[in-house]
């Protein structure tokens, strides 16, 4: 990925990076728009509880991620919805129950998210572990975060 500086004659000359890959002119970074996409405040642990504790209920959301509300986790999945990360199943039972499940795009996040927790297990030990064996923390792999349970 290279990136060119341009001149942007409508901002008081501020500069606009303009990034190229594999000769395709980019419209915006790749990074800014999955960040974009995945970057609001609960959305990760979200998908975290889809994809690792398989988790598919409103109120099993609710009641595993600190610190949401009602509110933010219905904005949230519908814009998990709205970006073909997720999708929503109706069902037709007295009460209505309703899923989500992930689609092939969402599933895709996974190796990304596994690598956040490498990242976090390796590098930040002391945060993440009770007791952490240096022994142990040199021999994870992107693997040992689908073992990802809570107790």
């Amino acid at each position: 990925m290279t990136e060119q500086k341009l001149i942007d004659n409508d901002s008081n000359s501020r500069e606009k990076s303009q990034f190229i890959i594999d000769g395709m002119n980019c419209k915006c970074c790749p990074v800014f728009n999955t960040l974009s996409i995945i970057g609001k405040k609960f959305t990760l642990l979200l998908l975290r509880n889809m994809i690792f504790l398989k988790q598919k209920r409103f109120n099993e959301f609710l009641n595993s991620i600190e610190e949401i509300n009602p509110k933010t986790l219905s904005i949230r999945l519908k814009e998990l919805e709205k970006d073909g990360l997720i999708k929503r199943e109706v069902f037709n039972e007295t009460p209505v129950r309703i899923e989500y499940y992930l689609t092939e795009k969402g599933e895709a996040l996974q190796p990304i998210l596994e690598q956040m927790g490498l990242f976090s297990m390796k590098f930040c030990c002391e945060m993440v572990f009770e007791n952490p064996d240096s022994a142990k923390i040199d021999k994870l792999t992107s693997k040992s975060f689908r073992k990802y349970s809570t107790a």
